[in-house]
């Protein structure tokens, strides 16, 4: 497709509807979370740091409700069965370091992950904890949905790229309450991530649907499409006397980045899933987590810069990864539900077939992988056969873009509660990324008011990973 001649079918999806959800197929553009005031052909903002960046892009494998870490990356195979559960320790690639025998598959891939435990901040609260490991910024409860994403200074920075905006959530639709944790906070909405899954949770199918290319009737050229764009133009201008003040100038632009992404064939490619082999879509698993890091790949090859794949509440299957066990859950037991395809045995499963594709293609050394969950769950197993919240120790890993693989950084104590000699914190995180990127976080922003606020007002980079 070519969007300078008129005679060329362009793939359409959905009616543009004013305050109604926007969807353009795989996209799924919701015209309340696209960023306002975007624009697509902005400039990218220099690097304001000295230090040579390791990494060209981020892909942050975000997985809400709190992953267990003894279930996991750190396993206690001598702590007694109330800690330990009936699961055993499996040996990885790298000698000394294991893994619980739920991943196997980023075990023989140990030499490429920096597997950080001890991982730890001061919240039991999901939203508290999900604000502030995606902000890297500590916050109060009265802040939860106002402090901007790691992702959202990285737009603001480095911005878009590639005809990609710089700030991308697949599918940006996890959320444990009325509010997504992924915003720009007080850097404005122009910073919110770019949403492929819309507003709403979407089922199995209806994901696997919108991963699809753009559909269009065989009729929609390219110069109907810019009639309807102008057609929009003009109801939007005349009936911004009736809209709050800026509202209709934010509503155009929003719709402007659905009409510059339906006219990028490259973009355009790149979120089309049946281009992959049917094999190479297998190997990742046919389940969400699965084909939304086959797309986050896609993404960064295509070069996106910031990529942040969510995996947590869910409309299949509930809030995966926290599993107390509570009555109302209808949760297996912690031991038996991590077996799941759509728990930890298929997120391992997708999790490394990312890591093999990106090094096969060359592009782990300048993707920089983060795994990261706001808090693990507690040492010991309740009464009802699941694990709590537990924010004092739990498990990341970085991979690509300058990591030193192979190693584990931290350690906790024997029953896997809390770190000893040194924790690392969520401000940790957001500096290792910033520095991998060549940013300095020490930068001073500017939020709507003019007010300067501190980049990252805490944190610094793990030493160890890069």
């Amino acid at each position: 497709m070519t969007s300078n001649n008129s005679s060329v079918p362009l793939d359409w999806s959905g009616l543009l509807r004013r305050r109604d959800l926007l969807r353009v197929g795989s996209l799924g553009i919701a015209a309340s979370s696209v960023p306002a005031g975007f624009n697509l052909r902005a400039q990218a903002a220099p690097s304001n740091s000295d230090a040579p960046a390791t990494a060209r892009s981020v892909i942050l494998l975000y997985l809400s409700g709190g992953v267990t870490h003894i279930d996991s990356f750190d396993p206690k195979p001598d702590a007694p069965q109330e800690i330990r559960g009936t699961l055993g320790a499996i040996a990885t690639t790298v000698p000394g370091m294991q893994f619980n025998e739920t991943l196997p598959c980023l075990a023989r891939r140990a030499e490429h992950l920096a597997v950080v435990r001890g991982f730890s901040h001061d919240s039991n609260d999901h939203f508290i904890g999900q604000a502030h490991c995606l902000s890297g910024r500590p916050v109060t409860a009265q802040q939860t949905f106002s402090e901007p994403n790691v992702g959202a200074i990285v737009d603001k920075l480095l911005g878009p790229r590639n005809g990609f905006p710089g700030y991308i959530a697949v599918p940006g639709t996890t959320r444990a309450g009325p509010e997504f944790p992924f915003t720009g906070g007080w850097l404005g909405r122009e910073h919110d991530p770019f949403c492929t899954g819309g507003m709403q949770p979407l089922n199995l199918a209806e994901e696997q649907a919108n991963m699809q290319a753009l559909q269009s009737p065989p009729d929609l050229t390219a110069a109907r499409l810019s009639e309807r764009r102008s057609l929009l133009h003009q109801l939007e201008t005349r009936s911004s006397d009736l809209e709050a003040p800026g509202t209709a100038n934010v509503l155009a632009k929003q719709y402007g980045i659905a009409f510059d992404l339906l006219l990028s064939p490259a973009v355009r490619q790149a979120f089309d899933l049946r281009q992959e082999d049917v094999r190479t879509r297998d190997r990742y698993g046919r389940t969400k987590i699965g084909q939304r890091c086959l797309l986050a790949r896609r993404l960064v090859e295509a070069d996106a810069r910031f990529v942040m794949v969510d995996y947590g509440v869910d409309a299949d299957s509930g809030n995966t990864w926290d599993n107390h066990n509570a009555p109302g859950q209808n949760h297996p037991p912690i031991c038996q539900i991590v077996k799941e395809p759509y728990h930890l045995a298929g997120t391992d499963r997708a999790f490394a077939a990312l890591l093999d594709d990106l090094h096969d293609r060359g592009r782990l050394k300048e993707t920089l992988v983060v795994f990261l969950t706001e808090f693990g769950r507690t040492p010991r197993i309740n009464k009802d056969g699941g694990r709590d919240h537990w924010c004092w120790a739990g498990s990341i890993f970085f991979a690509g873009g300058g990591t030193q693989g192979g190693q584990a950084i931290g350690v906790t104590d024997e029953q896997g509660a809390y770190p000893i000699h040194r924790a690392y914190g969520p401000g940790d995180v957001a500096a290792t990324i910033y520095k991998a990127l060549g940013l300095n976080a020490e930068t001073m922003l500017y939020n709507h008011e003019g007010r300067p606020i501190p980049m990252l007002p805490a944190g610094n980079p793990i030493d160890e990973i890069l």
